[in-house]
Formats: structure tokens, C-alpha cells, sequence
């Protein structure tokens, strides 16, 4: 049988289309873009936007997560910020932090729609629902020892200011900072975070790049680790030297195995000399702390500019977030990438398994009167396996400078995708 050409098309439209949507959102949470916890007067040198007036009085920004780790309990979850507000200069008063809470997920029952949606802080050991963000649901990340290996905020007596842009010089760093060499967004931007099979916490910064290890409450362990022949301009042994890699462009991504003795490091963006659009992958030894050697590369989709988390599915493949700006069209994805697949040019396999622009959304979890999810947001960057078959998806809302809709800071929305193939995630093959 023959049919006309318009209707060909409109049939290959409505099976990409049907290809498209093969994920979808089975739950659905949000956090307010207005989520603080206690702390020290944060945002003295960020300008104020999207109608929030800064600074933040005795509060820091509960907002920016970057990375995720399972909780306590199930059904709650680790998070962490990155540096604050952005870059180096403007988040000396950014506390360094994990928080732990639990998404009330919106969910389909087979009837109707349950869960409240919403978002609520718990305690970091027990797991239980508490009020509000306090003491008992976050670690600091901390150096009282002063083993860092270079001059932090908590070791100065006034916040460093670089005589432009909001704020004013000699603003003091509160003394319980000071004494308990508390962390900032000016020591190191972290945006990615994962524990060891000792229960150590490795966090990967992107102004060295470093790795950071802690211990479980958040005590800076040894000094930090950098890559040989990789810095980044906010690089604190620069000394004049010319960086190698782009600012913002450190360990975005950073996976580890199921054993827990290696760590995969993905850099967010390519090192001067690599072919452009592609981004390292080096193997890391948790007992040795020390690189292998292994190095791999991951090429960037023709849209693609950044990725934004990668984590593990077993010993080759892992998952990576890859994303562009805020320009249209938006440009949001999941791929599935296999080390042991390696083309001509030395870049792994990679295959889309989630267009996070197009996700089905029968049941409209977000109700917003439509049956297609998108997932806009200018910065996506944590990923967790919740099973075979499901992903946990959240952003990074940059409070307050982002805005979805103008003049309103962005939201944080926690999104659960079920995968249209299960993950591999029983796969014993190990990495060649």
C-alpha cells in the first residue's frame, strides 16, 4: 500500500516523536528557589537579582546542588552545593556543605495521582523529617588541621576582596570560621562528591582542578590532589604560569566503582592541546591515592558545550549528563557511555538513552497541563541509579542569578525517570 508523502512524514514524525519520549517522569518533587539554613551571613559580594535583595543575614543558600548520594535511609538523599555563587571572588561567605533531605515524590498509583511533591530537610544520621535545615541535617566541610596545602579564607583575618563589584574590603571572617577552618566557595568549587568502600568522601573541585578527601564529618583528610599538567586559571600554584584549562571547566563529573577503590574523574571541559569537544576521563586509585594512568575521552555532542555529572552503572559503563547553555534550542541529555568501547580517535562509546527536553509525562506530575516534561534549566548536574530501570534527575538552580522566568530566581526540582531499557547493572564484565 502507497501513501501520500505528507503522510509518510507525518508517520516518521510521530515515531521520532514516539522514540523521543521513551523516558518518562514517574516522579516528581520541588524545592523553593528561597531554602536557607542556618549559618554564617552569606552573599556579601554577589549583586542582588531576581528581586532577592543579598546579602543573606546569619543564613546560607540551601540551592546549586551538584552532586548526590543515597542517604540514611531509603528515600532520602545526601546533596551538595557547589562553591556558592558562582565563581571565586564573589563566595568567600559561601559555607562549604552537604545537606541531607527527602523528596515527597508526586507519583501515578494505577488510580491517581499521589505524594506531596514538595521537598523536606532530614536529619543526616537517622534519616527522620525535621523542621528546617539546622545543625542535624548538614556536614560542613572543614581543615582545622590546615592540611589543604594553600591559604584558605578561614586562614585570614578578613574576607579577600578584589575592590570591585558588591561588597567592600575589610569584612571580617566570623571567628567560628576561623576556628573551625571551615570550607568556602572561595577555597574550592566542588561539584562532584563520592564515598569510598572506607566510608571516606572524595570531592572533586574545579579551581585546581583537585580531588579533596574527608573524612565522614567532613574533616579535610590530606592535602589536596592535583593532576599533573592540568590547571585551571583560579589554580592557587599558578604562580604566572599559563593554565590549561578554561575556568569552570574542572571535575564537573566524577564516578566510582562498585568495589569503591577507584574513582573516574571527568572534566567538564578540554585541556589546551586535546582535540576540541573532548573531555578527559582519568582513573584514579583510592588506595594509592594517586592517578593510574588510564586515561580515556569523551567527545561532546555537535550541541553540546558542557556535561554535567557522570556516575557509575557497573565496572565500564557509566552515565553522563551533557547539556548546553541557555540557548535555544536547549540541548539536555542522558547518555550511557561504555569504556570498553573506544573509537579510532580514543573517544568512548556513547549512546542517548534520555532527551530531558521531551520526557513523557502522562500523568502531568508537575502539573502544568501538559503531558511532555521539560527540563530546561540552564545547569543539570546530579545523577543517581535508583534501579535498573529508573534515574534520579536534579538541577542546579543557581540562586538567584538563573531564571527560568524572568525576574524569579529558579527552583530545584528533583525528577525520577524510568528508562525506556533496564541498565546493565549485574554486568560482570570488567574494564579492560
Amino acid at each position: 500500500m502507497s501513501f501520500p508523502r505528507f503522510v509518510l512524514s507525518a508517520l516518521a514524525l510521530a515515531s521520532l516523536c514516539a522514540a523521543a519520549q521513551a523516558a518518562e517522569l514517574v516522579g516528581y518533587a520541588s524545592m523553593p528557589a528561597d531554602t536557607f539554613a542556618k549559618g554564617p551571613t552569606a552573599g556579601q559580594f554577589v549583586s542582588s537579582a531576581n528581586g532577592r535583595t543579598l546579602p543573606l543575614v546569619d543564613k546560607q543558600a540551601v540551592q546549586g546542588f551538584s552532586a548526590v548520594l543515597p542517604g540514611p535511609v531509603a528515600g532520602t538523599y545526601r546533596v551538595m552545593p557547589d562553591n556558592g555563587f558562582g565563581n571565586k571572588a564573589n563566595s568567600p561567605d559561601a559555607m562549604l556543605r552537604t545537606y541531607t533531605l527527602q523528596p515527597n515524590f508526586r507519583s501515578w498509583d494505577g488510580a491517581a495521582l499521589v505524594g506531596e511533591g514538595n521537598v523536606v530537610p532530614v536529619n543526616e544520621k537517622t534519616g527522620a523529617v525535621v523542621a528546617a535545615f539546622t545543625d542535624e541535617t548538614f556536614t560542613a566541610l572543614k581543615d582545622p588541621d590546615g592540611l589543604i596545602g594553600f591559604t584558605k579564607v578561614a586562614d585570614r583575618e578578613f574576607y579577600p576582596y578584589s575592590g570591585s563589584g558588591p561588597g567592600a574590603a575589610n569584612i571580617p571572617v566570623p571567628q567560628k570560621v576561623r576556628d573551625g577552618g571551615y570550607l568556602t566557595g572561595s577555597d574550592l568549587d566542588i561539584e562532584s562528591m563520592r564515598r569510598d568502600k572506607n566510608g571516606y568522601f572524595w570531592f572533586g573541585d574545579e579551581f585546581g582542578p583537585f580531588l579533596v578527601k574527608t573524612n565522614k564529618n567532613g574533616k579535610v583528610l590530606r592535602a589536596a590532589i592535583p593532576m599533573a599538567g592540568v590547571q585551571s586559571p583560579d589554580n592557587p600554584f599558578l604562580n604566572g604560569a599559563q593554565p590549561t584549562l578554561n575556568g569552570s571547566n574542572g571535575f564537573e563529573g566524577m564516578a566510582i566503582n562498585a568495589a569503591g577503590d577507584h574513582l573516574y574523574t571527568l572534566l567538564e571541559g578540554s585541556v589546551v592541546g586535546d582535540t576540541p569537544k573532548t573531555l578527559r576521563i582519568n582513573e584514579f586509585s583510592v588506595d594509592d591515592e594517586a592517578y593510574t594512568g588510564r586515561q580515556w575521552h569523551y567527545k561532546l555532542d555537535d550541541a553540546g558545550t558542557n556535561i554535567g555529572d557522570m556516575t557509575a552503572v557497573n565496572a565500564h559503563q557509566f552515565i553522563v549528563l551533557e547539556r548546553n547553555g541557555t540557548q535555544d534550542p536547549r540541548f539536555k541529555r542522558v547518555f550511557l557511555i561504555d569504556l570498553n568501547v573506544v573509537d579510532a580517535d580514543g573517544n568512548v562509546q556513547k549512546t542517548e538513552i534520555a532527551d530531558l527536553m521531551n520526557l513523557a509525562d502522562p500523568h502531568d506530575l508537575n502539573q502544568d497541563s501538559s503531558q511532555t516534561f521539560t527540563f530546561p534549566w540552564v545547569t543539570i548536574e546530579d545523577v543517581l541509579v535508583l534501579d535498573a530501570s529508573t534515574l534520579l534527575i536534579i538541577n542546579d538552580n543557581n540562586y538567584p542569578g538563573s531564571s527560568k522566568t524572568a525576574g524569579v530566581p529558579d527552583i530545584t526540582e528533583f525528577l525520577q525517570v524510568k528508562l525506556d531499557q533496564k541498565l546493565a547493572l549485574k554486568d560482570k564484565t570488567p574494564l579492560n
